[in-house]
């Protein structure tokens, strides 16, 4: 008996939603379980695979058409992935999600066939901030800092999931926007063969980090976890520094303004590096009022 099976073009919308509802970034593993779920795929389904015929014998179909629908959800400007193979959503792929659903698939259906058959690439880039000069090498971070501390807070936040993810956390979740001392998500870290949750906290700060916000967050986390993570736009004073890590208390790791900066850079999220004799280090600040 024959399946019908969702088309790759079907999956495109749920993906989008699955990928806004994991907080605006995912990997792969976590959208291969999200979207089949969003698209109303049955189990039945999930389990067509291609035949030994095939180069991708024993692969699921719809799992492959999943592929295929970021492939092109890429090719139209909706999704961006990655070299870590953590998708994120584009602000034009955000317009789709601002549409009736059904307006939206078959929104997404049209751009696809202009992709299809016209067979262009747009690309947009707006990009500000170059630095060439040597001795101003490190005036990069003062821009990169300029543009989180004026996101909005749940922006920074959403920004600081996607450097998780791409810094090889999984199972990444937002569990609420609660005030100092609150745990805003949790993340998978696996280090060999060992793995454990880390909560963490976002704070968008100008100024320092003091102890009390460490003391609370370590109380927030009393009896879920004992690792957890700080990070902020801003600093931390001295003696936010020496709680995190007092004798006999769950250490607390603390991720700074320039910590955020140069993982940003690493993890080419609005920063591009051009290696030259001088590298040249450029801010897309129009990456940081649109995630």
């Amino acid at each position: 008996m024959q399946i019908d099976l969702p088309t790759y073009r079907d999956l495109m919308y749920p993906t989008l939603v699955a990928v806004d509802r994991l907080g605006g970034s995912a990997a792969i593993a976590e959208l291969e379980e999200a979207v089949p779920a969003i698209a109303g795929v049955t189990d039945e389904q999930l389990a067509v695979e291609f035949p030994a015929t095939s180069a991708l014998q024993g692969q699921s179909k719809v799992i492959n058409r999943l592929h295929w629908a970021r492939t092109y959800l890429k090719k139209i400007g909706a999704l961006e992935n990655s070299e870590r193979g953590v998708w994120s959503i584009t602000t034009e792929g955000s317009k789709y999600l601002d549409m009736d659903p059904a307006e939206a698939d078959s929104a997404l259906k049209q751009a696809d066939n202009a992709v299809r058959t016209e067979m262009r690439k747009v690309k947009i880039e707006s990009v500000v901030g170059k630095v060439d000069d040597e001795e101003e090498a490190d005036d990069w971070r003062d821009i990169l800092l300029k543009a989180l501390k004026s996101m909005d807070p749940a922006a920074f936040e959403r920004l600081s999931v996607r450097l998780l993810r791409e810094a090889g956390f999984r199972n990444v979740e937002v569990l609420g926007r609660s005030g100092d001392g609150g745990i805003d998500g949790v993340g998978v870290y696996k280090v060999s063969l060992v793995s454990f949750p880390t909560y963490f906290q976002c704070k968008r700060y100008a100024g320092s980090v003091a102890a009390g916000v460490v003391r609370d967050f370590r109380g927030a986390m009393s009896g879920r976890g004992d690792k957890g993570l700080i990070i902020t736009t801003g600093s931390f004073t001295p003696a936010a520094k020496a709680e995190a890590t007092r004798d006999g208390a769950p250490p607390v790791d603390l991720i700074g303004g320039e910590d955020v900066c140069d993982l940003l850079k690493e993890y080419r999220l609005g920063v591009t590096v051009e290696e030259r004799t001088v590298e040249d280090v450029t801010i897309d600040v129009d990456f940081f009022s649109h995630i």
